[in-house]
């Protein structure tokens, strides 16, 4: 698949979902994308970065990435940045971290996720909330607060 068939994709998947602040998910997955590429992602990264949140979210079918027109490494990264029901957030960590070219994707993830102006409509303990969340997860997996952060 093509890179522009690939987010035309993630965005009819995503179609109608919002992110907490109400805004259109799809500008998320447009942030991770651009992301990733500012970060020096190649096109497999940035591919996976469109579609980072498409099994977890229940959009596309593990089934239907497993069939999709996608290197191997990018299924892989997609898998990988997927958190699994009740799974502990090290094991999550671990996994990303063990996945070829899966924490670039993350890191340019919790960036967007850890924006000020993002998380500035959100309300004070939903704010605080996922600030520690998002501080926890780039601690697991060595990455330095404000490193890459656009």
């Amino acid at each position: 698949m093509t890179t522009a068939r690939i987010e035309a994709t993630a965005r009819a998947a995503h179609a109608g979902q919002t992110d907490k602040a109400g805004r259109p998910y799809a500008e998320h997955l447009r942030a991770v994308a651009e992301g990733v590429r500012a970060r020096g992602g190649d096109e497999e990264q940035i591919a996976a970065a469109w579609l980072h949140d498409a099994v977890e979210d229940d959009r596309l079918s593990q089934r239907w990435l497993e069939e999709a027109a996608l290197t191997r490494r990018t299924k892989d990264i997609v898998l990988a940045v997927t958190k699994r029901s009740g799974e502990p957030p090290e094991a999550y960590a671990a996994r990303i971290l063990a996945t070829p070219g899966a924490l670039l994707v993350k890191e340019a993830d919790l960036a967007h996720n850890a924006d000020p102006a993002r998380l500035a409509v959100l309300d004070g303990p939903t704010r605080a909330r996922l600030t520690e969340k998002y501080a926890r997860m780039r601690a697991l997996l060595g990455l330095v607060a404000g490193e890459g952060d656009s």
